[in-house]
């Protein structure tokens, strides 16, 4: 396993204290100056722990691409997930606002915002969302994203939820841009788009799994796949074009899963 992964807070560790674990957290999401760096895995093990130590239901990170424009990158559940692709796709919604504008945007009741928020409002029903709270990932004058915490009651992120969102957000910000001191300039927006265009990838990757497994629902396949990766020390984006393409050992991939 390399020094990157081992600081990862794999899902089988011994659950440490809250404060621990924080502090753990902060520590995994500076640490991106190696060489094996897997910038999906990251933005995932942020919205993990994001559900894992704030009190929110779910959590999704927006990137922006190389061409200033807005694709959902991770989230924490494939409802938050199925939420951040249709916000990306109707440009609506808080978490959008917020990328736009560099500063956080919040609703403790979106059934009192639908006239804000029309298209996003009601798809955040259908998911089971009635809060949110998005803040900006951005250092300085410089955005790259939005991470947004999701909550399914109505009495909105608290206060002290929101703070180590933000501290979160920010470090994980301050991680990715030190990938600059790396290599070259372009390093941090290449590993970007390319985790983004990945996306592709492990959607195709998730819907083989989900079929081979016997109609498993999305998300068992995406923990199947990433638990793989993580125990093969393997890139997540890598497993899923060999999965994709019928080069991996799905029948391993699902056991293994059925083991842990």
């Amino acid at each position: 396993m390399s020094e990157h992964q081992a600081r990862t807070l794999p899902d089988t560790a011994p659950a440490p204290g809250r404060e621990q674990r924080l502090a753990d957290t902060f520590v995994a999401l500076a640490d991106t100056m190696v060489d094996d760096f897997d910038v999906l895995e990251f933005l995932h093990m942020l919205c993990d722990q994001c559900v894992a130590l704030l009190e929110v239901s779910a959590a999704g990170v927006i990137l922006l691409d190389e061409r200033g424009g807005l694709r959902m990158a991770a989230a924490s559940s494939e409802r938050a997930e199925v939420l951040e692709m249709f916000a990306v796709q109707t440009d609506d919604g808080p978490c959008i606002d917020c990328v736009r504008s560099g500063t956080p945007v919040a609703s403790a009741d979106l059934t009192a915002d639908t006239a804000r928020w029309p298209r996003f409002a009601a798809a955040a029903h259908e998911c089971g969302f009635r809060a949110v709270q998005a803040v900006p990932m951005r250092l300085r004058q410089q955005v790259i994203g939005v991470l947004t915490l999701l909550k399914v009651d109505q009495n909105g992120v608290d206060d002290t939820s929101t703070r180590l969102g933000q501290a979160l957000a920010d470090v994980a910000t301050i991680g990715l841009l030190q990938q600059r001191a790396i290599g070259s300039a372009d390093l941090l927006a290449e590993q970007l788009q390319t985790a983004l265009n990945s996306r592709v990838i492990i959607e195709q990757a998730k819907g083989v799994l989900s079929v081979r497994g016997g109609d498993l629902d999305m998300e068992t396949a995406f923990a199947a796949l990433r638990g793989y990766a993580r125990s093969h020390n393997q890139r997540l984006s890598e497993l899923a074009r060999a999965v994709a393409e019928g080069t991996a050992d799905i029948a391993e991939i699902l056991a293994q899963h059925t083991r842990a």
